[in-house]
């Protein structure tokens, strides 16, 4: 196991902390944000949605707003163009059709959750706009809404979609169900090792609706031109998958859609899917004028994709040692208004902190009347290692067994299987289990009455995909890197920072900015941690590529093979004649008169991706007499593979843990019978604040991934895996309650307090 010194000490770039390139502007105020765009005689967009959370559209009038004498052109789903029902990623492998991708950004013959967007309007102005919206007069025929799994699939249960049948491994309905797919993963025999399980443990869980909470809303600014061609301008964690739904759903090539990334004020996966693009673009052809949309707040909360609500049965056998036999899951996701949750994430990472031969996990998508689920991330690890971790907490107590000991026992290594069929590469679960253990805060007493301590592990598998780098030199050695990959975390430092590692520069020598899709080659989205991974690659292979131009103008220069120069340290050095040595900016001035600029390049789809283990010690507080919870201390770990830049892996690992303990102890979507969220604002949307949370400890570990040249392992996403199950864990020690249902609210703990003491 490495750590972060030793790191520091093996490169000259990387492990270190340098000022991250777009530090200035953002403190200053210069960054350009999506709604910051400003065009001339640009119009300002506003969407009508749906008062019901399911609902028949029998008919929409337009002809009154567009009467109004502000108003410069209104759409609905008609003005989109028909899209075939092709399965399409909306990021960190949550999949669903194009053609609901097309119905949630206008819904066609159905409103399916209350904020469904129904028709939009351009005018002069966004006070205009809104009074237009009051003008478009919709014939609803209300229906009955369902708005948890338990609901969507009982019998009987009002159906959102007709055509769909349950795909997957069992023949499901032919039509009329709200199951829209059945995954099972299955290794070994799970009769036969419950059959040698000494202690079988069964329990069921629930969580609810919860958003990223991201603080910039969505926005997007579009420009039709008359030649046909249309730009948008948005915020979002990959420009070239908007722009590949906005072809499709606006009927264009590729080719004609043009999308320039602004900086984000957030995503979390929650920017991975179109929602304003479109209908700015198709306003904007109807009006002639670019045309601009921001969501309100509520708007975001109601009609974005949160992260779903679920049920999990988890069902885990060991032996008396403490030896798992086997496990088995039943997982339930909400989908919300269309077919696609993040059922796979739960099912694929669940169990991968643990060797387990006998499995099987049966996951079931549902469509509910919420709005469309989306990415948040890890998506979907977090609810199944709830599950997980909690029992596992209470088989460690049922045999005497320390926590962390039944980690080190059953922990994954390498060739070990996931219950998807993934055999594992190298991985860290065991240095990761042993840093916990060797850790102060593991074993430091806790001082005080209604005090508790809980642990949890967690992982993430972490993605890959295409990316593109072009990198120039300039005649004064700076090197102008543009890349493919949305920066939300730093990561513009990060990719340079490999760059710069290679060629031997500082890297306050480069560059780095974030190109339009017309401008640099296609690059896969911002999300499942794997920009450091496959952009950094990127970059590597780009530095290489300018190296071996520098050793071949080198060469030129000094009349010889260039198998007689090495690029070493920054400088070119003749092999044979120590007098001859070059650094690299005193041949970046001479490239003119060697043959003209050096551009390095890169377009890849690099394999080898490495996933991350992460852990998590969590001391609460709980108050017996109102339930409230309290995290009082809070120990964050994560195997980073090597940490490119330690203050952007810790703040990862820092923010991962915050959101953590606002789904597990106040986050949720509170909903009324007929399907409204009553708590559609960050005043009752109780996101936490620093009030509520303490300072976050963390400790990086370093497992280096061999599939990367520098053993990068993405960090964005396993750090919010682990924090629900050991925020429960450290209440059960606290209050003697097991909590199998989130969030952890006061009212829900103290309720389960009374109960306990009533038995």
């Amino acid at each position: 196991m490495a750590t972060v010194t030793e790191t520091a000490k093996k490169y000259k770039v990387i492990g270190t902390r340098p000022i991250r390139h777009d530090g200035v502007d953002k403190v200053t105020g210069k960054a350009l944000y999506g709604a910051d765009i400003r065009l001339q005689g640009m119009l300002h967009g506003k969407i009508l949605r749906s008062p019901y959370a399911h609902a028949r559209i029998k008919s929409i009038d337009t002809s009154k707003a567009e009467a109004h004498p502000d108003v410069r052109a209104v759409a609905t789903a008609l003005d989109l163009a028909e899209v075939a029902d092709t399965l399409a990623e909306v990021g960190e492998d949550v999949f669903t059709s194009m053609k609901y991708i097309r119905d949630n950004v206008l819904a066609s013959d159905k409103a399916l959750y209350r904020g469904h967007a129904i028709a939009a309007v351009a005018a002069a102005s966004p006070h205009a706009a809104e009074e237009a919206l009051s003008l478009i007069e919709v014939e609803y025929e209300p229906l009955p809404a369902v708005t948890d799994v338990e609901s969507a699939m009982a019998p009987g249960a009002p159906v959102l979609h007709e055509h769909i049948t349950t795909s997957g491994l069992d023949d499901g309905p032919e039509t009329g169900t709200n199951v829209a797919a059945h995954d099972q993963h299955r290794l070994g025999d799970i009769d036969k090792g419950f059959e040698e399980a000494d202690l079988v443990v069964e329990r069921e869980f629930r969580t609810k609706t919860v958003h990223q909470g991201y603080i910039e809303p969505q926005t997007a600014t579009a420009w039709w031109t008359p030649d046909g061609n249309v730009t948008i301008w948005c915020s979002s964690q990959g420009h070239f998958g908007i722009r590949d739904s906005a072809s499709q759903i606006l009927g264009l090539p590729v080719s004609r859609v043009r999308v320039v990334p602004m900086e984000i004020g957030g995503g979390f996966g929650g920017k991975l899917q179109a929602y304003l693009q479109p209908v700015a673009a198709v306003l904007s052809r109807k009006s002639g004028q670019p045309v601009s949309m921001t969501m309100s707040r509520a708007e975001v909360l109601e009609a974005t994709g949160p992260a779903p609500g679920g049920l999990v049965r988890m069902k885990i056998g060991v032996t008396s040692e403490g030896r798992i036999t086997a496990a088995q899951g039943y997982l339930a996701f909400e989908a919300g208004a269309y077919p696609g949750s993040s059922l796979g994430g739960a099912t694929a990472c669940m169990l991968s902190p643990y060797n387990i031969e006998n499995l099987l996990l049966d996951g079931y998508d549902v469509v509910d009347n919420k709005p469309k689920s989306s990415a948040y991330r890890a998506p979907g690890a977090p609810i199944g290692a709830f599950a997980v971790e909690s029992v596992i907490d209470e088989i460690c107590e049922k045999l005497g067994m320390d926590p962390i000991e039944f980690r080190l026992l059953n922990g994954a290594s390498e060739g070990v299987r996931r219950a998807d069929g993934v055999a594992h590469g190298r991985i860290g679960m065991i240095e990761t289990a042993e840093a916990v253990r060797a850790h102060p805060h593991y074993s430091a007493p806790l001082d005080g009455p209604n005090r508790g301590r809980g642990v949890a592990f967690g992982f993430w598998r972490n993605n890959t995909g295409p990316s593109s780098v072009v990198a120039s030199v300039t005649p004064d050695g700076t090197v102008m890197l543009v890349e493919g990959s949305v920066d939300i975390g730093g990561s513009r430092t990060a990719v340079a920072q490999q760059l710069a590692e290679v060629l031997g520069i500082p890297v306050e020598d480069v560059k780095p900015q974030v190109a339009d899709t017309d401008t640099i080659g296609v690059t896969s989205n911002t999300g499942g941690s794997g920009v450091a991974f496959k952009t950094g690659m990127a970059a590597f292979e780009a530095a290489l590529d300018i190296k071996a131009q520098f050793i071949e103008r080198a060469a030129m220069l000094w009349e010889t093979a260039p198998e007689n120069v090495e690029y070493e340290d920054g400088a070119l050095l003749h092999r044979s004649d120590s007098e001859l040595r070059m650094t690299f900016k005193e041949l970046a001035a001479q490239l003119s008169d060697t043959g003209g600029p050096i551009a390095g390049r890169a377009s890849i789809n690099p394999r080898g991706v490495g996933g991350s283990y992460a852990a998590n010690i969590v001391d609460v507080e709980v108050d017996p007499e109102t339930g409230k919870v309290t995290v009082l201390r809070f120990t964050a770990f994560q195997d980073a593979g090597t940490a490119i830049h330690p203050s952007y892996v810790e703040g990862q690992i820092q923010g991962g843990a915050v959101q953590g303990i606002g789904w597990a102890l106040s986050e949720e979507y509170f909903m009324s019978d007929d399907g409204r969220m009553l708590n559609s604002s960050f005043l009752d949307y109780r996101m936490p604040t620093s009030l509520d949370t303490p300072m976050i400890d963390t400790e990086i570990i370093e497992v280096p991934n061999p599939g990367h040249p520098f053993g990068v392992r993405g960090v964005g996403e396993a750090s919010l895996v682990p924090p629900l199950a050991a925020i429960a864990n450290a209440v059960y020690d606290a209050a003697g309650v097991r909590m199998r249902g989130l969030p952890m609210s006061p009212g829900a703990l103290r309720k389960a307090m009374e109960e306990k003491g009533g038995e």
